[in-house]
Order: C-alpha cells, then structure tokens, then sequence
C-alpha cells in the first residue's frame, strides 16, 4: 500500500495539475494513512444502533426514519459486513461529501477505493448513492435514435430487473465482489447480520424465521439499504436551490447567471433537467440515462496495475454500457452504439464537501479534481488540440488528452460551448447551490 501510494504521489510531481484545477488539488500535506471514513462509519454505526435499541424499549422508532429505513442504515454503516471485517458501505460513500468518496488523498489521485482486502482496488471511483433510488429498472427507449434510461452502477449492470429497484440490485453487488467487500458468499453475509447486534431488527422487520432462507434474507438486506437509501436523510433535498424554488432563499446575481446558463447556453440541463416535475416533484438533476463525454483515462487509477482481477493490465478499457449490453443477448445487438458510454449522474451535492480546501474527484473514473476543470472539459474538450508525447502541453490549458474511448462521444451538447471564463465560473457558482445541508428537514 505504501508502494502504491509513493509511486501515485511520484506521478502528482512528475506530471503537474490541470491547468484549470486550484492550487489545492496537489496539496497532499494530508496524512496519508487516512482511517477518518472507517472511524466515522463506526461513529454513525454505533449511535444508530443505540437508538434503535432504545426505540425497541419505549416501543418508539426515531422520527424521520421508518423502522425497515433504520435497519438499511445499520446495514450501510456496519463496518463488521465485509471480510476481513472493516469496510462499510459509508466508507467509500460518505454523507460528509454527498456520499461519494470521502478520502482527499484517494480523490486527488486515482479516485478508487480500496476494498476490504488490502491493495485491491476498484476500477471506478464511487458515485453518489444519494438521489440514485428514484432511477427507474433499466430499458430501452425505443425513438428514432434508441437509447437506454435507468439502471444503477456506472455501467447500469444493476438493472432493477431482480428486486424491482435499481438500488437494491445494486445493494447486492458489493458484498461479494473480491475488490471491495469480499464476502465469499450470501450465507456469510445473511449470518452475520442475522448473529449481530441489530439481527432481532432484521427479524422484526423482515419476520421472525427471516434468517431461514438465505437467499430472501440477502435480498432483504438489499432492499433495506435502498429503503435508507430513498430516506430523507439521504434524499434530503435541503439545499439552497431548494430554498430558491420554495420561496425561501435568494440566489446571487452570479448563481442566477450560472442557472441561466445551465439552462441556456451550457446546455446543462438536457441531461440533468433543473426544474421540478409536472406534479411538482424537486428536480434530480440527472435523466438517468447514459452518454460518452469524452473523459480520458486516469492512469493514476491503481486498477491498471492489478493484475489479478485486471489481466490486460494497462490495456484495459473501460467501456461502460456498450460493455454490459453485450452481455445481454436481447440487447446485445445496441452494444456497439454504446460504448464508452456511462450513466449521467446527478449534481445534487456535486460540490459538497467537508471543507473547502476538500479535494473531490469528477468522472466516472475520477479524472478531473475540480468543478472548475470539468467545466471548462465540458466547454473546450474541441476545441483544444490533443496532448500528444511529440507536442507537450498542460492538459487543461495546451490541449486535453484523448478520450478513452473515442466512439459515441457526444459532440452535439458539449465540446464547444463558447462559454467565456466568467461565464464558466457562473455555472460553478450556481452548481455550489445544490449541496444539501442549507436549511433543516
């Protein structure tokens, strides 16, 4: 591990920031060894489990969360479900930082996470488990241009098809995968919540002879995650722009600016729509459906160098959708015209952050270490040349280095929007607007 870390911090020096990102996106004066995640997924674990227990007492349960909600945020922050014991889902999507990653040092470099395991490492950096539940099961929409809408991970492999939510598909997939919770099977995982502190909630919760039948019990366990998941503790809607929207709240004369934008020029909002619904429902930002941008590879990502679960070593390519669509036979036939492409995420808390100085990663595979940088991706991807070994230049500023995947890009929405620098830092103002926490549930 402190291999690993020494060679990315290597690359950091060697290579140089974007031109577009803040001085602080290098500043690893940080401690390296970081145990803040774990230690507050403990913290979280602990004085959840002590409300329930006193909730079963005074035969009340906590205001805001319903008992099957309770038990998903048990289940989320119980760091005891993985093997060896020690990685709670919450590690790797902190609420602090919009429940994504919530390691600085890990968000300045390769932006994944390491499993359970030591030195295994994911191959995409986390997204948001905030605002996800409401996708619907994956599909294709079938207009003159067929696309696909729903589904959860990046690649939409957790369709919803099982437990009838994207969510709780995706609840499922990391328990047993060896590069993050590594359990080795789903009676691991049912018997260690059914032998653990909070178990006699699984069983009020869920029936008393629950833990009987594994594979019920495993799917419970997911469903109870997205039950926490759909909470309004996750799903908050408390931010600024919420304000805004109710009435309660004023935005500065450049948040509006950066909104205008986001709606006109910038395009934003054909796929992270800003408005609320026809009955009034807050707007998600994000349409869930799947696109390529363009994003280059993060080379940084220790995944390339994993070759026990990454045989093509650093000729591995990450093609999102297409890849998974090829699995399917029914939808193997639109592969092609998908890959590259990954699920459009939404902005709700895009710029949340424990403190300013907070280094969070942007992109599927976390390549961009700032709104700023991705923006201005977003606004001159076109328009600069490519970097190029023969032609040395700051990404950012010089040129931008190749897509990793140069088929499906979409070049009709952005890659050259003419924005202007101010009109760039608008759009990042307003972004700034849609972190939760500006007013109480």
């Amino acid at each position: 591990m402190t291999l690993i870390r020494s060679v990315i911090l290597l690359s950091l020096v060697t290579s140089g920031p974007l031109a577009c990102e803040s001085q602080s996106a290098l500043d690893v004066s940080t401690p390296l060894e970081s145990d803040s995640a774990a230690s507050e997924a403990q913290a979280v674990f602990e004085a959840t489990l002590a409300e329930a227990t006193q909730a079963l007492d005074s035969s009340e349960h906590r205001a805001g969360l319903t008992p099957v909600q309770l038990l998903g945020k048990l289940l989320f922050f119980d760091r005891q479900l993985s093997e060896p014991r020690g990685q709670a889902c919450a590690v790797c999507h902190g609420p602090s930082v919009g429940w994504t990653g919530p390691e600085l040092f890990i968000n300045a470099t390769g932006a994944v996470y390491e499993g359970a395991v030591r030195g295994r490492f994911g191959n995409r950096k986390p997204p948001s488990s905030a605002y996800a539940t409401p996708a619907p099961i994956l599909h294709l929409e079938r207009t003159q241009e067929p696309f696909f809408v729903g589904g959860n991970f990046w690649d939409g492999r957790a369709t919803g098809e099982e437990l009838g939510n994207p969510a709780a598909d995706q609840a499922q997939g990391p328990f047993l995968n060896p590069v993050e919770q590594n359990n080795p099977s789903e009676a691991v995982v049912v018997a260690k919540v059914c032998r653990g502190p909070y178990g006699w909630l699984f069983r009020i919760v869920y029936g008393h002879r629950i833990c009987e039948d594994v594979g019920r019990a495993y799917d419970s366990i997911a469903r109870a995650i997205a039950a926490y998941e759909a909470s309004p503790e996750v799903n908050a809607f408390t931010s600024k722009y919420d304000a805004w929207l109710a009435g309660r709240a004023e935005l500065t004369p450049q948040e509006r600016w950066g909104l205008e934008l986001f709606e006109g020029k910038a395009l934003c909002d054909n796929c992270h729509p800003s408005r609320p619904g026809p009955n009034g429902e807050p707007p998600l930002f994000t349409d869930f459906t799947y696109d390529n941008l363009g994003v280059p590879r993060n080379l940084l990502n220790p995944w390339y160098w994993q070759r026990e679960f990454n045989p093509l070593g650093p000729f591995w390519v990450d093609y999102g959708l297409g890849a998974f669509l090829y699995t399917r036979n029914e939808w193997s036939p639109y592969a092609r015209g998908n890959l590259g492409k990954v699920k459009v995420p939404t902005l709700r808390n895009v710029d949340k952050r424990p403190y300013p100085g907070f280094i969070k990663a942007y992109g599927h595979n976390g390549f961009f270490k700032s709104l700023e940088a991705i923006i201005h991706f977003y606004n001159t991807r076109d328009v600069l040349p490519l970097c190029l070994p023969e032609l040395p230049g700051t990404p950012g500023r010089d040129c931008w280095p190749p897509p990793e995947v140069g088929l499906n890009i979409n070049t009709s929405e952005l890659g050259a929007l003419g924005l202007t620098p101010q009109e760039e830092k608008a759009i990042v103002a307003f972004l700034r607007t849609l972190s939760d926490g500006y007013t109480r549930r």
